[in-house]
């Protein structure tokens, strides 16, 4: 088991850069499929990025950010990070970090939210025009 905390939310103002860190306080990411999702008022949870800890599968992202996010992790396997560039108002919502115990050979299963195990509390974010 793995507990998740995630740091680094905040407002900021469209085109401004922001990191989310995602820290494992109790366990290791390593062994994990990592996920970052978001959650705006009234919509359902989206995927934005996803990686393996080790070997196999590249990362992967939700089109809305492809081009402005990089999801990447440390090699110790406590945290995860998500990069975030020329952010958007489009960007804001409640973002959450999640590990995946099951293993798919494709990236695409990743990008549901039911195949997440454990989830962080969440760290709002919110993009001003």
């Amino acid at each position: 088991q793995v507990t998740l905390g995630e740091l680094g939310g905040g407002l900021v103002q469209a085109g401004d850069s922001l990191r989310l860190s995602c820290v494992a306080r109790q366990g290791s990411l390593s062994g994990y499929y990592m996920g970052w999702f978001r959650q705006a008022p009234g919509k359902e949870r989206e995927f934005v990025a996803g990686i393996r800890w080790v070997g196999g599968l590249t990362d992967m992202y939700g089109d809305s950010v492809k081009g402005r996010f990089a999801i990447t992790r440390d090699n110790a396997g406590k945290v995860l990070y998500l990069q975030m560039n020329s952010l958007k108002p489009e960007d804001t919502g409640v973002y959450y970090c999640a590990a995946s115990d099951q293993y798919y050979s494709g990236n695409s299963y990743y990008s549901a939210p039911s195949v997440y195990a454990y989830w962080g509390q969440g760290t709002q974010v919110t993009v001003s025009s």
